[in-house]
């Protein structure tokens, strides 16, 4: 007796409401990218000289830490649907680990800033850097919370792959925060 194999229909991963959320976040940092680079084009030669004082190697470093960081949510998912828990639990403290290591970087990069004398205050590029920089940094503080709330959830083994919705969920916010990131870094640190 041959099985039917039925396709089960697809959706997106997680709760509608939090790829809601997504959109209209892309959209507003979308406004704000468009109003830098509209700015950036009245005084290019200000918004270059101010670029330079920034510290790339900062940036870069960063950029590296999110993108770990998103492998380690995509691994910890994924063994989560395989029910190891312990493992994913495992993959979720290093992501954890992640987004403090960012934070911590942010906060020594910010002031040296503050320390050198320069502030959003200084000039359009730096209030669009600390601004811009601000709110994703308020995000990574807010996806490390919940990726903690997770970690801690899967430890007692909430998700696995009777229930994945919740984790799926925190993932699309966390990648969400290293996509920013991704725009944000040649945007402030590279755009010539």
């Amino acid at each position: 007796m041959s099985t039917i194999a039925i396709a089960q229909p697809r959706r997106l991963p997680g709760v509608p409401g939090v790829w809601v959320f997504v959109g209209a976040d892309l959209m507003f940092f979308g406004l704000f990218f468009i109003s830098f680079m509209y700015e950036r084009s009245k005084d290019v030669a200000l918004f270059e000289r101010s670029r330079h004082a920034l510290d790339i190697d900062f940036g870069g470093i960063n950029t590296l830490i999110l993108l770990t960081s998103s492998w380690f949510v995509v691994m910890a998912l994924q063994a989560a649907r395989r029910d190891r828990l312990q493992h994913a639990a495992t993959l979720l403290a290093m992501a954890i680990g992640c987004g403090i290591t960012f934070g911590v970087l942010k906060v020594i990069e910010y002031s040296g800033k503050l320390s050198a004398g320069i502030s959003m205050l200084t000039n359009d590029f730096y209030m669009f850097y600390f601004i811009l920089t601000g709110i994703h940094f308020g995000h990574v503080i807010g996806g490390t919370v919940v990726l903690m709330i997770l970690f801690n959830k899967t430890r007692g083994g909430d998700y696995g792959s009777h229930n994945m919705v919740g984790l799926e969920s925190g993932a699309t916010y966390w990648h969400m925060v290293d996509l920013l990131w991704i725009f944000l870094f040649p945007l402030l640190y590279l755009v010539r």
